[in-house]
């Protein structure tokens, strides 16, 4: 596997050449690029001299002008030949530059060009990094989908004691090695397969300005659209309103009410082999929606609501071989909940959260999720980007349906 390993300007510099000597012993080719900072904390010969590979410090060569034009597209060439990009030290400066897109050095511009897995280990004084700024950056940089090697805690360069540290070479490099091995475990593992994917809550009206809806943004189905078709598949995403850009490779059908959302999956149904209810379709609707607005008064004014219709129930009853994955997002009882609407429902595999935590809640660039399968089994998926999550969720569905036609 190819690696670039970037360096930050910090005195954790010294580090990042246990960290290459680690992802050698690993068996990993790896190509170091240093920022001018990091040049003031160790020199690029001891990093050429480790990886044997000569160490990009700069976006533009001081040589003759064929080699100058060859290195300044050189960040795109080096983008395109690497799987992992890995950045240690990254600095609170770095962070800044990555969460808000500035390219000024060979790191910053090659990140803009890198589509591959990114992983960054920040190293930095406790105080700068429990910052606001700090913070607000780190979570623009989750959720693209970035892994954040958190810093360890500890006595720091500037005699503050505190988290700030950066992580060991050997987790960093066991990180980048368990997300190689993913990466090349489900590469194409959904080449053939086409899936269907709801995501989004659906809006009710209640007259021509109001509606009522749930609270979802549509992230988790996104992110799943996105995984999915990363992998390979067909994806077919039936979408409620959200604000979200469309993922790549994914037919969107967009919707807005639960019985448009009803009519758009079951028109797609055949086409399907795996179907994920991963949309936040409201409960209840009002039959007979007024043409005009209602006006308010002072009297109190009820409404009779009316059931939509349960798309995931009728799914389970229609399904045949399809997998059916729903989810169920909780307050109280998440097993207990879950495993009920698995056997209402005929799910394959319910996918429970708790919706009442503030990191993992509504709106949330993060989830933290118990795969509740048919099989017996619970599994807890652990904090992580929603775009990590949902491989995880694709990891585990594929092993159901090999579950499945085995026991068959």
């Amino acid at each position: 596997m190819n690696v670039v390993l970037g360096v930050g300007g910090g005195i954790a510099a010294y580090k990042s050449a246990e960290l290459a000597r680690a992802l050698m012993e690993r068996g990993m080719r790896v190509q170091v690029v240093m920022t001018q900072a990091a040049r003031e904390f160790i020199t690029p010969l001891t990093f050429a001299s480790l990886t044997g590979r000569k160490v990009i410090t700069g976006l533009f060569s001081s040589a003759g002008p064929e080699e100058t034009l060859s290195s300044a597209i050189e960040h795109i060439a080096v983008a395109q030949d690497n799987e992992i990009l890995v950045i240690a030290p990254a600095t609170a400066d770095l962070l800044a530059r990555l969460a808000h897109g500035l390219a000024d050095d060979f790191l910053t511009t090659l990140y803009l060009a890198f589509t591959g897995r990114v992983v960054l280990a920040p190293a930095m004084n406790n105080n700068m990094w429990m910052h606001p700024a700090t913070q607000d950056n780190l979570a623009v940089l989750r959720k693209r989908g970035h892994v954040i090697v958190e810093p360890d805690e500890g006595l720091l360069a500037c005699g503050a004691n505190g988290p700030g540290r950066l992580a060991e070479p050997d987790k960093i490099a066991g990180v980048i090695v368990d997300l190689g091995a993913a990466s090349s475990f489900h590469a194409r593992d959904l080449e053939g397969e086409t899936v269907l994917i709801t995501a989004g809550p659906t809006q009710e009206p209640l007259d021509p300005v109001r509606f009522i809806s749930n609270r979802s943004s549509g992230k988790m189905g996104y992110a799943l659209a996105d995984a999915a078709a990363e992998r390979g598949a067909q994806v077919i995403l039936v979408s409620g309103p959200v604000q979200l850009s469309e993922p790549q490779g994914a037919r969107v059908v967009h919707v807005r009410t639960a019985h448009e959302m009803h009519d758009a999956v079951m028109a797609h149904l055949s086409e399907a082999g795996i179907i994920v209810k991963a949309a936040a379709v409201a409960d209840y609707h009002l039959a007979q929606v007024p043409r005009n607005k209602i006006k308010k008064t002072a009297m109190r004014m009820s409404m009779d609501l009316d059931p939509t219709p349960d798309i995931l129930a009728e799914l389970g009853q229609k399904k045949g071989d399809r997998l059916l994955i729903g989810f169920a997002a909780e307050t109280e009882n998440l097993i207990e909940s879950a495993r009920q609407k698995l056997r209402s429902k005929n799910c394959d595999m319910v996918v429970a959260n708790l919706v009442n935590q503030e990191a993992t809640g509504f709106e949330s660039d993060e989830n933290e999720v118990v795969l509740v399968l048919s099989t017996g089994e619970t599994i807890p998926l652990s904090r992580a980007p929603k775009r990590e999550i949902a491989d995880r969720i694709f990891d585990q569905v594929l092993k159901l349906r090999l579950a499945l036609h085995a026991a068959q």
